[in-house]
């Protein structure tokens, strides 16, 4: 094992570093790389010796720290990850180092046992500030669980609520989509490093959220690829950010249950969209409902709770007045005809009175129009009246 010399620190990384960041964000960065030491230490040994992060750099650079707790946690301070972030941060214009220190690093993030002194941006920094509601769920949802996710997404973030959400498949996903509806309307804490999109399938939808003005986030180093022991570390930061989590389908072990009871640790509030009694993914938002989480049906239940302040962005999207345009004109019989659940092509036609074939034609049109989904066993309503 090698020995780390307080001197490699003060080397070509730092250098690099301190041409475009402040001294204080290179010692939060410093102590940040020592990624196996728990950032509640480090926070610890400043307070016990009174010294501030520029002191701390200061006595690094020094070889101040010979012997005790500092000596210990100094020596895993990482060279190679400074290099690292120094590399990141200079390849790119939206790339942003937000330290512990920054007046854009989350208020709600210190109040974290163990926050992460540092945050790796891509996007709009500003994003960081606005008030949150995260949205979670399975990676398996249903196609009546996405479509809940986006609906509510474009709702909080029209009335100026940021949806962030852990950018995985399914409910995570459909959230993020739902939020693109408004600059900055979205946020993405991710579980790997900022230059690795896991899983990979949604490398679009990570250049569109920072297209779209808001921000992918991680308090993970670059080149750091996902691990299963990250997304708890993940889930903890998107709990903590929120002012409230919401839960849309989930089995009772899960780890969007975790963000669910991390958020209720923390006072936060928990809100649970309720589902059929015989789908697995209802479990475990009726736990949460029988455990004191709100019961939700439309995103005016959750602002029953939540307070967003006047003067709060608002944003008017002509694809919230194109959806609606399509919604109007899909009132007809026949899509009254289909259910959220699953409805057979046979009793959809029953209940329109229309040849089967006739049925077929336009509910191939309504599901290009994303009004309806064909699923094993039938059809099922996305949207309409």
């Amino acid at each position: 094992m090698t020995t780390f010399q307080p001197h490699e620190v003060s080397s070509n990384a730092v250098k690099a570093l301190d041409k475009a960041l402040g001294k204080e964000q290179i010692a939060w960065l410093t102590m940040a790389s020592a990624i196996n030491i728990a950032t509640g230490k480090w926070l610890k040994a400043l307070e016990a010796e009174s010294l501030s992060a520029l002191a701390l750099l200061d006595g690094i650079h020094k070889t101040a720290f010979t012997s005790g707790a500092l000596h210990t946690l100094t020596q895993a301070i990482s060279p190679n990850l400074l290099e690292k972030a120094t590399r990141w941060h200079a390849s790119h214009a939206k790339h942003h180092i937000v330290t512990l220190g920054c007046t854009h690093y989350p208020e709600r993030l210190k109040t974290l046992p163990n926050p992460p002194l540092v945050l790796f941006v891509i996007g709009n920094v500003n994003t960081l500030a606005l008030p949150q509601i995260a949205i979670v769920g399975s990676r398996r949802a249903s196609h009546q669980g996405k479509q809940i996710a986006t609906d509510f997404a474009e709702a909080l973030a029209s009335n100026g609520v940021a949806v962030t959400s852990g950018l995985a498949a399914g409910i995570d996903s459909a959230a993020h989509k739902g939020g693109l509806v408004c600059e900055g309307g979205t946020l993405a804490v991710m579980g790997t490093g900022p230059d690795i999109v896991y899983p990979p399938k949604n490398v679009s939808l990570h250049r569109d959220i920072v297209n779209a003005g808001g921000a992918c986030i991680t308090e993970f180093f670059p080149g750091v690829s996902a691990k299963p022991w990250h997304f708890p570390r993940r889930n903890r930061i998107i709990a903590a950010m929120s002012l409230g989590t919401l839960v849309i389908e989930a089995k009772i072990k899960s780890g969007t249950l975790i963000t669910a009871n991390l958020a209720a640790d923390m006072g936060r509030e928990v809100f649970a969209v309720p589902g059929s009694i015989f789908h697995a993914y209802s479990e475990g938002c009726h736990w949460l409902i029988q455990q004191g989480a709100k019961l939700v049906t439309c995103v005016d239940d959750i602002f029953d709770e939540i307070v967003v302040s006047t003067g709060e962005r608002e944003c008017q999207n002509e694809a919230l007045s194109k959806k609606s345009e399509v919604n109007n004109l899909a009132t007809d019989k026949l899509l009254d005809s289909v259910d959220y659940d699953i409805t057979a092509i046979d009793v959809i036609a029953q209940r329109c009175t229309s040849p089967v074939n006739e049925v077929m034609a336009s509910l191939l049109e309504y599901e290009l129009r994303g009004l309806v989904a064909a699923v094993p066993g039938g059809y099922i309503k996305l949207r309409g009246k």
